[in-house]
């Protein structure tokens, strides 16, 4: 496990999630600007999922800030804010806007599994695409689950197995490499970010979710299921360029509306 652990945090530390796809600009200020406007842009429905305004005055941790983006937008609200990652790289990138948009987080490198917070202390704990690239998702949940305060909520995103992500991965890696037994579990462990990257069903996340009093699951599709950006650190090439232009988006849209990578699960504890 702790070595897994380790070529998770490798993989992140090389470059967090979007940075060499959106850190541009000017100056470091633009460049965050712009890697803002491009995150909403793709992915609006985080505006409506975190609802920053709402924990003004509020203890929220962030586990995985990367860029900071989303960090920001708790920041400008008025939370009583706490970000961990488990790479110094997103520690640097985060402390460095904050800093240069004059906000304040208390920031430290740390481990979803072992989080060094006391019981039932935070009324809100947020988590964008990150718990699924630990080794054991469940002990991170179960963590998430002791520091969160009794009627405290929980909004965590994490890969959903059947998805048109993991469809597409699956044509390329599995079957056009005549290998069309390999499971879509397989596929998101070795082919879709760091190494052991994991995918869950809605039951899976249920179970995991259980000792919460109230979960609320809704999967949607993305810019990846959609094929509408380059967005991704490791996929690139022709045959993705000409499917870009000919994926058949809204036939997509009505028939399997279900069928996105982005499983957004709401908890109260």
């Amino acid at each position: 496990m702790e070595k897994d652990k380790e070529l998770v945090e490798e993989f992140w530390n090389l470059a967090s999630c979007g940075e060499s796809l959106y850190l541009h600009g000017n100056t470091e200020k633009e460049a965050f600007l712009a890697q803002e406007k491009s995150r909403y842009e793709l992915e609006p429905y985080i505006l409506t999922f975190a609802d920053f305004e709402r924990y003004r005055n509020k203890k929220v941790l962030e586990i995985g800030v990367g860029l900071g983006a989303d960090h920001q937008k708790f920041a400008e609200a008025g939370a009583e804010l706490y970000g961990i990652d488990l790479t110094e790289r997103a520690i640097f990138n985060t402390a460095k806007r904050l800093s240069i948009f004059e906000l304040y987080s208390n920031l430290k490198k740390g481990d979803a599994e072992n989080l060094s917070f006391p019981d039932e202390n935070f009324d809100l704990v947020y988590s964008w695409g990150v718990i699924h690239h630990s080794p054991n998702t469940k002990k991170a949940i179960d963590e998430i689950y002791r520091i969160t305060k009794k009627g405290g909520e929980v909004k965590i995103m994490i890969y959903h197995t059947y998805s048109l992500v993991g469809y597409m991965l699956w044509i390329r890696y599995a079957l056009l490499k005549l290998r069309p037994f390999t499971n879509l579990k397989e596929i998101y462990d070795k082919y879709l970010e760091s190494p052991g990257t994991k995918a869950y069903s809605k039951e899976e996340a249920k179970i995991m979710f259980a000792n919460f009093s109230k979960v609320e699951i809704n999967c949607v599709l993305t810019h990846g299921d959609l094929l509408e950006s380059k967005a991704g650190q490791r996929h690139q090439g022709l045959l993705l360029t000409i499917a870009r232009c000919l994926f058949p988006r809204t036939l997509v849209k009505k028939l399997l509306p279900g069928h996105g990578l982005f499983m957004l699960i709401k908890a109260i504890k």
